[in-house]
This record gives C-alpha cells, structure tokens and sequence, in this order.
C-alpha cells in the first residue's frame, strides 16, 4: 500500500493538482486525498498545503520527492528485472563442471546460449563428479554437468556420450593399420591421467578384464598434460573423444581402433535439485544443450566451432 501512496504522491507533487492527479491514476479524488493523508501519518510530516489554485510542497514535501522518486524508480526496474528473468533474458546462471566437461564440451555449448542469451550472467565451477553433486545439493550451483550420478533428491537430463578412445602419435606403428589388439596396446608404455577420476579406473580395468595385469605406465593429473605426452612419443592413451577431436583433426593425434576391447562409453548428464524449481534460464541453458545434441548446421557456427564439426567421422560433440 505503501507504493500507491508514494505514486499518488508524486503525481500531486509533480501536476499540483489532487483532481489531476486523481484523474490520471483512474482513483477518485477521495481515494487519493486518503492516499496522501495516510503518507504523510507515515512520514511524520505534512507534505502539501492547499491554495487557491491547488496544492503545493511543503519544504518537508520536496526534500521527500527526490526519496519517494527513488523507491518508485527501484520498484519499476525490480518489476522489469523479474520479467527478464521469467524471459530468461538476463538473470544468473552458475554451473558446476567435471573437468572434461568444463574444458572440452562446455564452451562450445556456452559459445551459443551467450549468443542467444548475452545479458545472462555466467559462473563456471570445476571438480570431480562427487564435488559436482554437493555443489547441486547445496545450492551453490543450478545445475553439475558430470558422469551419471545417482541421488535421491536429484534429477538428470542425458546430454552426450563421451567414449574412450585410443590416440597415438602420427608417426606410431599402429597407424599403419589403424587397429589393434589390447594385447598389443598392453607392450606400450600406458598414460594414464586423473586417478582420481572414473577414467582412470575404467582403463585399468580394459586391461583387466583382457587377464593383462602388469602394466607400464606413466601417471599425470590432466588430460592436456597426456596428450601432450602421446604427441612426444612418450606412450600412448585412452582419452576422452570429446578432449582430442581439434588434435585429431589438425593431425597431431591418430585415433586407433582397439579390435578386442569393449567401447568404453559414459553419459554426461545434467543434475538438478528434484525440490528447486527451474528458473527460465536454467531452462533456456537445457533447451541449448538439447539442440546441441542434433546435428549441427555449420552455417550456425562460429569459425572454432565449425573446425570441430569438420570431421564428421571424428565426433559430433553433442551426439
């Protein structure tokens, strides 16, 4: 109620007239002189006084119009900031990310809901697929892009499949042929990356399952640091697809295919709160991801998003 009486009173101060002001916000006189009478109970203060041809501010009055343009004025764009976000044309949107996805998927898929969404403010939050749930069931992200968890107070929304795949460098004997046999890849020197990551174990476990149990490998804590290690020679890796298509494509890695071993494939889902309702970016952000997932159409894409598609043999990042 308070808001009314602040407009009503604006409208006085700025016509100087209560039949004026009264016929411009659809009141009846009355009605606004009740408006006025009970602001001024508020503020302690008489803020007009009559004349002969209506009304003026008191000094108390016009020293109050700069505030009571402010409170308004906060109102108003308050009203047009929610709208915003109802349309999702501004707004907020925090996201928590495994380190695969924050690196290889997501920009791409930020890349065009900044381009259809440029006022929304955005915050990326890394960690392991476990950090990524607490950070969802804390709140302190909308959604965690990760591996499939499951929990029962979250939700999840499929957005592609990212396969492990062999990579050696151009010049490795396997290129010949482009396959080979895990026994085979077994005599290599194996880079693995991440132990703390489910990529870590299911390597090792392609080996264990083919009753391969003595290894030689090399350990590092990041993709970017094992494929730069295959690159030099130094071995060869079981890696993300989505981590080594611009090194495949520009020809610093060859892919090879292991003939005698399972795919190695996980889903990298969205998770969300099941109690917190989506807000219209959060689901604009989803309806992205979603078209992502169809085949893109290079006219679309930038000049860097058009080189990952380029290869159609090598991966469509969202399939």
């Amino acid at each position: 109620m308070l808001f009314r009486q602040l407009e009503c009173f604006l409208a006085v101060s700025r016509l100087g007239n209560v039949s004026r002001a009264a016929e411009e916000m659809y009141l009846t006189q009355p009605t606004l002189t009740a408006r006025l009478k009970a602001l001024e109970d508020e503020v302690g203060d008489q803020l007009f006084v009559r004349t002969s041809r209506g009304v003026r501010l008191t000094e108390a009055g016009r020293e109050f119009v700069p505030y009571a343009e402010r409170c308004v004025g906060s109102f108003a764009e308050g009203v047009q900031h929610l709208k915003e976000l109802r349309g999702a044309s501004a707004g907020r949107l925090i996201l928590g990310a495994s380190p695969g996805v924050g690196t290889y998927a997501l920009p791409g898929l930020l890349e065009r809901f900044a381009g259809a969404y440029p006022d929304v403010a955005i915050s990326v939050r890394t960690g392991h697929s476990e950090e990524i749930l607490n950070m969802v069931l804390k709140e302190e992200a909308q959604l965690g892009l990760t591996r499939g968890v499951r929990h029962p107070d979250l939700e999840s929304m499929s957005l592609y499949d990212d396969e492990l795949v062999l990579v050696v460098d151009p010049q490795h004997r396997f290129t010949e042929t482009g396959t080979a046999e895990i026994s085979e890849v077994a005599k290599e020197q194996i880079i693995l990356f991440d132990y703390a990551s489910s990529y870590y174990e299911e390597t090792q476990a392609v080996f264990r399952n083919a009753g391969i149990r003595e290894l030689h490998t090399m350990e590092l804590d990041n993709i970017e640091s094992a494929k730069r290690m295959v690159e030099h020679r130094l071995g060869v890796s079981f890696l993300p697809r989505t981590s080594v298509v611009r090194s495949v494509a520009a020809g610093h890695l060859v892919m090879i295919e292991v003939e005698d071993a399972p795919v190695l494939s996980r889903s990298i889902v969205a998770l969300h709160r099941r109690d917190v309702p989506l807000t219209a970016t959060v689901s604009a952000f989803l309806e992205v991801a979603e078209q992502m997932g169809q085949t893109p159409n290079r006219s679309e894409l930038s000049p860097t998003l058009a080189a990952e598609f380029e290869n159609l043999q090598l991966i469509d990042l969202f399939t």
